[in-house]
C-alpha cells in the first residue's frame, strides 16, 4: 500500500509500505478516505524525531471497512467508519476500568495499529470502529478525534448552564470547546492572534473575541464577569506558546475557578513560571486533560458523533483546506502557515 513515513529530519516520504493484515478474529481492516492534520503532528514537523523515523502516523481519520474478523459484530464490509485511534494495552489498571487514555503503554500500542492514517489501509480492535450515518461525510468524521478531546476536558471541567467561560486557542480544539461549551448553555469568551480563527468563532457563537496583539484579555473576561475572571478557562493552544498562555490562563480564572490544560505539552521537563501564592491563595484547580475515553458508561468519540449527526457540532466551517496524501508535505506547510494561509483544518485524501 502506500503511505507516508516519517524522515530524518520530520517531513515525509510516499513510500510502498506492506499492507496490514487482521491480527485477531476481533479486528477490522480499513480503507481510509480522509486523514486530519491536528497540532500534535504539527509539533513534530520539520523535527528530527528518532522514535518517530520511517514510521506511518497521524490519528484523525475516517474510512470505509475491507475485511472483518471471524469475531466482528459491530460493523461490516463496505460500511462508512470514524475510527477511533486512542488504544491502551487492554490489561493495566486503567484500561480495565475504561480510563485507557491514561494507560502507560498508549503511544506504543496505538502507533502499532490505529494511530497510523497517513496510509491506504489500517487495522484495529472492533470497538474502535463507529458506523456513520448517511449525513457525515470522511470529511466530517475526521474531525472526530479533536471534538472527543474537547468534549473530555469539558466533562472534566465541570462546565454547567451559564458558565462564564474563556478559551485560549481558536484552532479546531478551541473552536470546538467553544461549541461545546454554548451548547452547554455558556458564556465564552475565546482569545487568539490570528483574525479569521476568530472571525470564524464569532459565526459559531462566541460571546465575546479578542485578539491578544492588540487587546488586553484579562480586561476584557473581567468586564464579562462583573470583575471576577472566569469560572472556567480551556487552555487549547499549548505548544510552543505555553510559556505564555499558561500564565495567561491563571490571571483569566477567578478565584475558585478551574483552568484545564487541553494543549499540548512537548516531551521532557519543563520549566514555566505561574504566580504560584496566588493560584493557592485563591484556591485555583488546574485540571490537566488527556485524549479521551469513557464518561461514565458512553465512549465519548461515540458521543461526539451523535452531536455531529444531531446538529450540535459543526464541522464543514472548520475545513479550509484538502489535500491528496501524495501533496502531504504540502499539507502540513499550509497547516502550520496559518496566519497566511487561512488554514484551520486541513484534511488529506487518502
Amino acid at each position: 500500500m502506500k503511505a507516508a513515513l516519517k524522515t530524518a529530519d520530520g517531513r515525509f516520504t510516499i513510500e510502498e509500505v506492506e499492507e496490514p493484515t487482521l491480527p485477531a478474529a476481533n479486528w477490522v481492516k480499513a480503507r481510509l478516505r480522509m486523514a486530519g492534520i491536528c497540532g500534535t503532528d504539527l509539533r513534530h514537523w520539520k523535527k528530527p524525531d528518532e522514535h518517530l523515523h520511517c514510521c506511518i502516523v497521524g490519528h484523525e481519520m475516517a474510512g470505509e471497512v475491507v475485511e472483518v474478523g471471524a469475531d466482528v459484530t459491530h460493523v461490516a464490509v463496505g460500511d462508512r467508519v470514524l475510527i477511533e485511534s486512542v488504544l491502551g494495552c487492554g490489561a493495566c489498571e486503567w484500561c480495565r476500568i475504561q480510563q485507557y487514555n491514561r494507560c502507560p503503554d498508549l503511544y506504543p500500542t496505538r502507533r502499532a495499529s490505529v494511530s497510523r492514517a497517513y496510509a491506504e489501509f489500517l487495522v484495529g480492535p472492533q470497538h474502535k470502529f463507529y458506523k456513520l450515518p448517511d449525513t457525515i461525510g470522511y470529511d466530517d468524521a475526521a474531525l472526530l478525534d479533536t471534538y472527543a478531546v474537547c468534549l473530555h476536558a469539558q466533562h472534566l471541567s465541570g462546565l454547567t448552564i451559564n458558565a462564564k467561560v474563556a478559551i485560549i486557542g481558536a484552532g479546531p480544539i478551541g473552536l470546538g470547546q467553544l461549541m461545546l461549551a454554548k451548547a452547554s448553555g455558556a458564556d465564552v469568551l475565546i482569545i487568539d492572534t490570528v483574525a479569521h480563527s476568530l472571525d470564524l468563532a464569532r459565526e459559531l457563537g462566541a460571546d465575546e473575541t479578542i485578539n491578544t496583539s492588540t487587546d488586553d484579555a484579562v480586561q476584557a473576561i473581567r468586564a464579562m464577569t462583573d470583575g471576577r475572571g472566569a469560572d472556567i478557562v480551556f487552555e487549547c493552544a499549548g505548544g510552543e506558546s505555553m510559556p505564555r498562555t499558561l500564565p495567561l490562563a491563571t490571571r483569566l480564572v477567578r478565584r475558585g475557578g478551574k483552568l484545564v490544560i487541553v494543549g499540548g505539552f512537548d516531551e521532557g521537563e519543563i520549566a514555566i513560571p505561574l504566580e504560584w501564592q496566588r493560584i493557592q491563595m485563591s484556591e485555583i484547580t488546574l485540571i490537566p486533560s488527556a485524549s479521551f475515553a469513557f464518561h461514565d458508561i458512553y465512549p465519548e468519540q461515540g458521543e461526539v458523533l451523535q452531536l455531529v449527526a444531531r446538529g450540535k457540532l459543526k464541522t464543514q466551517k472548520l475545513i479550509t483546506h484538502r489535500f491528496p496524501l501524495d501533496r502531504i508535505n504540502e499539507a502540513f506547510d499550509v497547516a502550520q502557515d496559518k496566519e497566511r494561509t487561512g488554514a484551520i483544518f486541513v484534511g488529506l485524501e487518502i
